[in-house]
């Protein structure tokens, strides 16, 4: 797959030959004219990018394929390994100190059903113009409403029907959101080796904003009067200002200050440039890589977006601000997304038990009942005076 400075159509799926997969783009300039993100591009034509070559492997075209291709499909990136991930020794281990599971060297569910539902979007919309094959083969859930519609809102008057995953669609574990406990954060932050990095996590951890709305802030973006920091909302793409802590735009400044020579920071050029000539804009995979240093020297392994959730649950446990606010602040479309930091955290949980255990075992226990015993028996039994 690569880029291309085409508006309609920035990214392109190209076959073993260089030649443009000309049913995929048709597919994609769809979504880009329902106003898809690039980003959303970007991962649609990964997806069909996979589907794509095993049917090349397994020489099948494209319309084609059956529900055997699909369930072949699955079973092989069950079995196959992600390019890029960490070596199978560290795969699927937990990491000693923040307690997190390394991610495993395959494909993951999620990402998974996430090519299923590509897939099955790819050949719904080709079949609305009478191409591909009649049926679609990736199959659909079992259990519909009367209307055939999927995971619909019960009918009281209905008899209650039980939903089940759709065949081939991997059960997801469910994701607590993991916060970064106030102590590691503290080490984290000392093991940033500049202002700017220092400036960007404390930003992070204030605003809750995501790494990408972030890093996309301008110059015109920033109200050091107000301590304000303005940034794209990575859905509905609105420009929300966001308040941030005192101490981030000390940071800033002093970052700012550092550059000052060689840096112009002014409206309509990034806030956040590259240390080394020539500065250029900072962008994910370069900050992910200052994040990725200072995993390595703290034995740690941190994501940006653990920074986003460590906010949120500062944020929750703060008694003056509503689960509303909160919301409001993360950009959520759906309070129920927000609830999920609701939940309680489980060194927060462990630490509540280790008290429990620790109380119980400072209580004397109750002496046993003695009924139709002597008390000196007892005590010759036990070792203590009984009533």
């Amino acid at each position: 797959m690569v880029r291309s400075d085409d508006p309609v159509l920035p990214v392109r799926v190209m076959d073993g030959a260089g030649v443009e997969v000309e049913p995929v783009s048709m597919f994609l300039r769809d979504l880009r004219g329902c106003d898809y993100s690039v980003e959303t591009l970007r991962s649609y034509g990964l997806a069909l990018l996979r589907w794509q070559r095993f049917l090349w492997a397994v020489e099948v075209g494209w319309e084609r394929a059956t529900r055997i291709e699909v369930r072949d499909f699955v079973l092989w990136l069950q079995q196959a390994p992600k390019p890029g991930r960490l070596s199978k020794a560290r795969s699927g281990s937990v990491n000693v100190v923040t307690g997190k599971r390394y991610r495993g060297a395959g494909y993951a569910a999620r990402t998974i059903n996430h090519n299923l539902s590509v897939v099955k979007g790819f050949y719904d919309f080709h079949a609305h113009f009478g191409g591909g094959p009649v049926v679609n083969p990736v199959p659909r859930p079992r259990v519909a409403d009367a209307a055939g519609r999927v995971h619909a809102h019960h009918n009281p008057m209905e008899p209650y029907r039980q939903h089940r995953r759709a065949p081939y669609r991997q059960k997801e574990p469910k994701q607590v959101p993991r916060a970064i406990p106030d102590g590691l954060f503290n080490d984290l932050f000392a093991s940033m080796r500049s202002h700017r990095d220092r400036a960007l996590l404390a930003f992070y951890i204030s605003t809750g904003a995501r790494a990408s709305e972030l890093l996309g802030v301008t110059g015109e973006y920033v109200d050091i009067g107000q301590q304000l920091i303005g940034v794209i909302r990575k859905g509905s793409r609105d420009l929300q200002w966001l308040p941030a802590s005192p101490d981030a735009f000390v940071w800033l400044r002093l970052y700012q200050q550092q550059l000052r020579r060689r840096v112009e920071f002014r409206p309509g050029l990034p806030l956040w440039v590259t240390l080394r000539r020539p500065h250029g804009p900072l962008n994910y995979a370069a900050f992910r890589a200052v994040l990725q240093r200072a995993n390595a020297v703290l034995g740690t392994n941190w994501s940006l977006h653990d920074l986003r959730h460590t906010a949120a649950h500062r944020m929750i446990d703060d008694p003056n601000l509503s689960l509303a606010d909160v919301q409001w602040l993360l950009g959520h479309m759906q309070v129920t997304t927000t609830q999920r930091y609701l939940e309680p955290r489980e060194e927060e949980v462990v630490a509540k038990f280790r008290a429990h255990h620790a109380a119980a075992a400072a209580q004397p226990s109750p002496p046993p009942i003695a009924d139709g015993y002597r008390p000196e028996v007892m005590q010759a039994l036990f070792g203590r005076n009984l009533p």
